[in-house]
């Protein structure tokens, strides 16, 4: 099964600047797909892990925080839809936030930012390595999902819903082609 990675802080207002599409033809031999501008791979060919996080650090520009996970994993989150099917308001977001290290005593869930008067963030599960969340478009929100990183007590990086619902689209194409006598990955 393909290996999702997620970069911690990269391209973000001028900070770590990186062309992804460049370093996913680099690492053409893992058969990586770039997902978006803020550091996301389906990696299809990971190989051994450690080997291809070796590969992966050696060709960025700087140094950054790499969290994985399994590609099953975003495919199971989303059969089990976290947000459920709620229609949202325009100017509110549903993110996922992937911890650096799973099963870490952290914050309890829901959380809600700030605890007074409208909020801004709003966690609402956690399961594994991801927390599960909403927030405002509204400039103050970034300051609360950087929050998050204190309340479970390590690195975190943070991504749209759309980013893994587009990921498991890439893993279910994937999926089809080696169930209709394409090239197993």
């Amino acid at each position: 099964m393909a290996l999702i990675v997620f970069l911690r802080a990269v391209n973000v207002g001028g900070h770590k600047t990186f062309r992804p599409s460049l370093l996913a033809k680099e690492l053409s031999g893992y058969d990586v797909v770039n997902v978006g501008a803020a550091g996301t791979f389906v990696v299809r060919k990971p190989g051994s892990r450690v080997k291809f996080r070796a590969e992966l650090l050696r060709r960025l520009p700087f140094e950054t925080e790499v969290m994985f996970c399994e590609g099953r994993d975003l495919i199971r989150l989303e059969a089990e839809n976290p947000f459920g099917n709620e229609a949202l308001r325009p100017d509110v977001v549903r993110f996922v936030s992937i911890l650096a290290q799973a099963g870490r005593a952290g914050a309890s869930v829901p959380i809600t930012l700030p605890a007074e008067g409208d909020w801004l963030l709003r966690t609402i599960a956690s399961r594994g390595e991801f927390v599960f969340g909403l927030y405002r478009r509204h400039m103050r929100a970034i300051r609360y999902l950087g929050q998050i990183e204190k309340m479970f007590g390590v690195p975190v990086t943070t991504r749209n819903w759309n980013t893994i619902t587009a990921i498991v689209r890439i893993l279910k194409t994937q999926e089809n082609r080696s169930t209709k006598g394409g090239n197993p990955s």
